[in-house]
């Protein structure tokens, strides 16, 4: 099956994107971005993400992303008065996040670091509110370096990176990050700390539209995948099948496996993020079905869905992952996933989607590619000719297909 990916060429999945159609800030309130709903035969236009209920299918299961974005921007300054800026991307040596940020005065993190030839000495410093924070560099790992913090106060990780760290807004936006940031560039139901990234669909929801949801006969659920840099990587390859997908960490309760395989109508997850987690518990539970998960941090491997594995039907799938779950005494999932959803990838969960407008030649645009084919051409043609607002501030589409 991997063949069908030979041939897919990113060109064919680029398209103009001006700089003023790129949101740089996101609108008043959450829930009046405008929203663009497709369907394979055309599209509903002028709706606001308020209006959201009102097209979604009796019965339906929204599915969000409850990942918290990390302050994971540190800036240290050497004796010489040179900066150096180090960006948390992940815990190493592929850590639970919600262990790593639990860590108290020491923890060692995979980073990009800005300025790293001025890196001279044995470590950086940065004090902040009288506590010491040692930066020192392990060695370069592939494309980024893993650095060990060590702190001289009883406060953990995560409360560390709150008071010496900065939002990393994405580097698409060409500003510095700004007070109002700190709370809209965050979902409001924002739970897990890990990501370095928010899951950006869910921006568009508040309190109010998640609570009107169940008059409408639609209910909701909450996963966790926590978004890695890589996700605003663009594909460099000209062949999508050359790509290195970038992995994630996902965690997703029992509860929330249960509700999936009891689910009444559609399964729609919000955003890609949660789409990827959804699919890849699909591809756990085959492994599981097939005793090849590996218990103590199982991953999977990005081009899983076109191998030859047995073709399960979700509940059954779902149902082998929570077998093992079971035998491992375990309440949640923990893992790490590099699937990558291309066209030609058969959804296994997904019913539809609903996401923000995307990069050009980005993996998440080939997301939209592979639920809709070539009519997210129309659509993303639709959308520029129409002051709809792009990227991680701007509007978003509904996609039923």
């Amino acid at each position: 099956m991997l063949d069908q990916t030979n041939n897919i060429s990113i060109d064919e999945y680029d398209y103009s994107l001006p700089e003023d159609k790129i949101a740089k800030y996101p609108v008043e309130n959450r829930s009046d971005s405008r929203l663009l709903i497709c369907k394979r035969a055309g599209f509903l236009t002028d709706c606001k993400t308020s209006d959201l209920g009102d097209y979604l299918p009796y019965d339906s299961l929204l599915v969000f992303n409850q990942t918290k974005v990390l302050h994971a921007r540190l800036r240290f300054k050497k004796e010489t008065g040179g900066a150096v800026e180090i960006f948390c991307l992940e815990p190493a040596n592929s850590t639970d996040p919600q262990i790593a940020l639990q860590s108290k005065q020491e923890s060692v993190w995979v980073c990009l670091v800005g300025g790293a030839k001025k890196w001279k000495g044995e470590h950086l410093s940065l004090e902040i509110d009288g506590i010491e924070l040692l930066a020192y560099n392990q060695g370069r790992v592939n494309d980024h370096f893993e650095i060990c913090f060590k702190w001289d106060a009883n406060i953990t990780f995560a409360e560390l990176l709150i008071l010496a760290g900065e939002l990393p807004l994405p580097p698409y936006l060409n500003r510095k990050v700004e007070p109002a940031d700190v709370g809209k560039y965050q979902t409001i139901f924002a739970k897990d700390d890990g990501s370095v990234a928010a899951p950006t669909a869910g921006l568009h929801f508040t309190k109010d539209l998640l609570n009107s949801f169940s008059s409408k006969g639609v209910s909701v659920d909450f996963i966790t995948l926590h978004v890695g840099a890589g996700t605003f990587k663009p594909v460099q390859t000209s062949r999508i099948i050359d790509h290195q997908m970038h992995a994630e960490h996902i965690d997703v309760s029992i509860e929330s496996i249960f509700n999936i395989i009891e689910a009444l109508g559609p399964i729609i997850p919000v955003g890609t993020t949660s789409l990827r987690t959804l699919e890849s518990l699909y591809w756990f539970g085959v492994l599981a079905h097939l005793g090849q998960l590996n218990d103590k941090m199982p991953e999977l491997e990005q081009w899983i869905a076109f191998q030859n594995l047995p073709n399960l039907t979700l509940k059954d799938s779902l149902r082998a992952l929570l077998s093992h779950l079971d035998s491992q005494g375990k309440s949640r999932f923990i893992g790490r996933t590099q699937l990558m959803i291309v066209p030609g990838y058969e959804f296994k969960v997904a019913r539809g989607l609903i996401t923000n407008f995307h990069q050009p030649k980005s993996t998440l645009l080939l997301i939209i590619a592979a639920m809709i084919g070539d009519s997210w051409k129309k659509m993303y043609d639709h959308a520029l000719q129409h002051d709809f607002r792009f990227l991680s501030y701007g509007d978003c589409c509904f996609l039923l297909p």
